[in-house]
């Protein structure tokens, strides 16, 4: 991360959206010049004799550790932390933990790996800027007083049902609660009865008195607080009530200085209450000006997923996918089992651009950025996944042996000479693909069939001959003669010219391996439009499982190794299954997109 004390224009090669020109409209006018930062999050006391905060701009991150982290908070992680990067700003690590029935200490962890792995920090210059809603309870209770105090909120004790039907609709104002005209003083009392653990959970919530006919429905009394007996990830059971997201995720950004905040479209409706809240505890002393502002831009919609944390939660209890990090999944911890790059999500958050307009961009653009990742890095290694044996029956007459191992090499990456050559040897019994070989093939069919000749890339030119057949008329081996004098960088290599070329690995050196072909998880684009169940349209080849066989310079890859297997696509080492005794690949893309349902 960039040193936040020191200028940093954004990069003149990032494409400009809303968010970095507000960005860059505040900076030039100086909105947050003079905010003050004591070094630690507080309310307005607490940066009154502070110094000028060092940081140009403050973002932050803050998901709910109620699950595992998607592909679209992965965009609002590079968002975030690449705004504070590119503006001499810090972004903020924090949870907004206030739902401790649904909290475990479990998303805690991985989301903290998740941001790691993508390449950000919330460590700068030394210093942590990991928070949690929490760490601000004893704050919003007493901004809670502050507004009972000021005849700004109330306690209600209507029934759920009651404030609901109360609340109207669109077309319809809604209904004062009874309770709305208590004074203060009974408010406060009611209050602490339910901070004490006097009333029954669900008895009663705090409820910000603002305007029950109001056109937006978020401004009809929101709740600020709820009675719940739950035990705490962080707090334990210090509490029984617990204050509402939409009340405390403003004071956060305000006890953290935060200055730009940015969220998608769906809070955009919240943004007015965001607004008042801040308003009238700045205007109350609790809270310092400049106060943070809401921004909100189109969240990320890629079709052939669903992101709905209870929908992804239910493919998982229900065992449709293999856990949360089961590869067709779209959380991080999915596509980056899958063989997902940081690099690639980066490139894939940055292309789908920031907008207020909404859309849907193609599943193929993430693999798109993964293939652009990739192909300039990723070593290349053969593997045979449908493997049918091709025999050589005149190698001994060439060679001397049926034994005979004959050297062959290929370049690491064909675009990089200084990674060096592959080693391999060609016996005279390789596996080759099954779709290589034919019998009666269709015009331009250009590999093996009785009187054709290709060549085994990196090898020899061979003819084949015919094939070999079980009692079930099944093919079980092709045969085929080995040209001379037609090996691949010798002068001879081109002596015999022909149109197909085969990728093949050698019978006694070759590697046998589980790889997991995984494809899009869902049939339709929109899994779950038109409220559909989602689960009608699961892709049963979402996953195939084969045993194939790679070329010997695999035995040495290590787990989450990423690999382009020549011909089929970019695959990776297990992170978890792999191992040297057992390999496991995934693939994760193919080398062009070949979809089709």
């Amino acid at each position: 991360m960039s040193d936040p004390s020191r200028p940093s224009p954004a990069d003149d090669h990032k494409p400009s959206n809303f968010l970095r020109q507000i960005i860059e409209r505040d900076l030039a006018q100086g909105t947050y010049a003079n905010r003050r930062f004591a070094g630690t999050p507080g309310d307005a006391q607490h940066h009154a004799s502070a110094p000028l905060d060092v940081a140009k701009i403050r973002t932050r991150f803050p998901p709910e550790p109620n699950g595992y982290l998607h592909i679209g908070h992965a965009k609002s992680i590079c968002l975030n932390f690449g705004l504070a990067r590119d503006y001499g700003g810090i972004c903020h690590m924090r949870f907004d933990d206030t739902n401790p029935e649904k909290e475990e200490q479990e998303y805690v962890d991985s989301i903290l790996d998740a941001v790691k792995w993508l390449g950000f920090d919330w460590n700068v210059n030394g210093t942590s800027h990991l928070f949690y809603a929490s760490h601000y309870f004893d704050f919003m209770y007493r901004a809670a007083e502050a507004l009972i105090n000021a005849g700004l909120a109330y306690v209600d004790e209507q029934t759920a049902d009651e404030m609901r039907a109360n609340r109207g609709d669109f077309g319809t104002p809604g209904t004062d609660s009874p309770y709305r005209t208590r004074t203060p003083a009974e408010n406060l009392a009611r209050f602490r009865k339910m901070r004490d653990g006097k009333l029954a959970d669900g008895a009663a919530v705090l409820r910000a008195k603002i305007d029950m006919a109001s056109p937006n429905i978020n401004l009809r009394d929101p709740a600020l607080y709820r009675i719940k007996r739950a035990t705490h990830h962080n707090t334990g059971d210090t509490w029984c009530i617990y204050p509402m997201y939409t009340y405390a995720h403003p004071i956060e950004d305000a006890l953290e200085q935060i200055t730009h905040s940015i969220c998608t479209l769906e809070f955009e409706d919240q943004r007015p209450f965001y607004d008042w809240l801040l308003d009238k505890l700045c205007k109350l002393g609790l809270l310092a000006q400049p106060r943070p502002h809401q921004y909100e831009f189109a969240r990320l919609n890629l079709t052939y997923i669903i992101t709905s944390k209870r929908k992804l939660k239910q493919l998982v209890d229900e065992n449709h996918v293999n856990g949360w990090d089961d590869p067709r999944m779209p959380t991080i911890v999915g596509l980056r089992r899958r063989g997902y790059t940081p690099e690639s999500l980066q490139l894939m958050a940055e292309r789908s651009g920031v907008s207020k307009a909404g859309g849907w961009i193609d599943y193929s653009s993430l693999e798109i950025a993964l293939r652009d990742d990739l192909d300039p890095k990723a070593p290349r290694a053969c593997a045979v996944l449908d493997p049918l044996k091709l025999k050589l029956v005149n190698f001994a007459e060439i060679f001397g042996s049926d034994a005979h191992q004959e050297p062959c090499h290929a370049p690491v990456h064909p675009a990089h000479a200084d990674r060096g050559q592959r080693q391999f040897t060609l016996s005279s019994e390789v596996w080759i693909e099954r779709e290589d070989f034919m019998e009666t093939p269709p015009k331009g069919y250009h590999r093996l069939y009785p009187g054709n000749k290709a060549r085994l890339k990196y090898g020899y030119v061979i003819e084949c001959t015919g094939c070999e057949k079980n009692a079930q008329g099944e093919i079980t081996a092709v045969l085929a003669k080995l040209v001379p004098d037609t090996k691949s960088g010798t002068p001879g290599a081109d002596a015999v010219k022909v149109k197909g070329v085969i990728t093949w690995v050698s019978v006694a050196t070759g590697i046998a391996a589980e790889v997991r072909l995984y494809d899009r998880l869902f049939t339709e684009a929109q899994p779950d439009a038109g409220g559909r169940d989602f689960l009608s349209v699961l892709n049963p080849n979402s996953k195939k499982v084969v045993t194939a066989y790679l070329e010997p310079s695999l035995a040495a890859a290590k787990p989450d190794d990423k690999f382009q297997f020549e011909r089929h696509g970019y695959f990776v080492a297990d992170r978890h299954d792999h191992s040297a005794g057992k390999p496991v690949f995934n693939r994760t893309t193919t080398l062009k997109d070949t979809w089709s349902k």
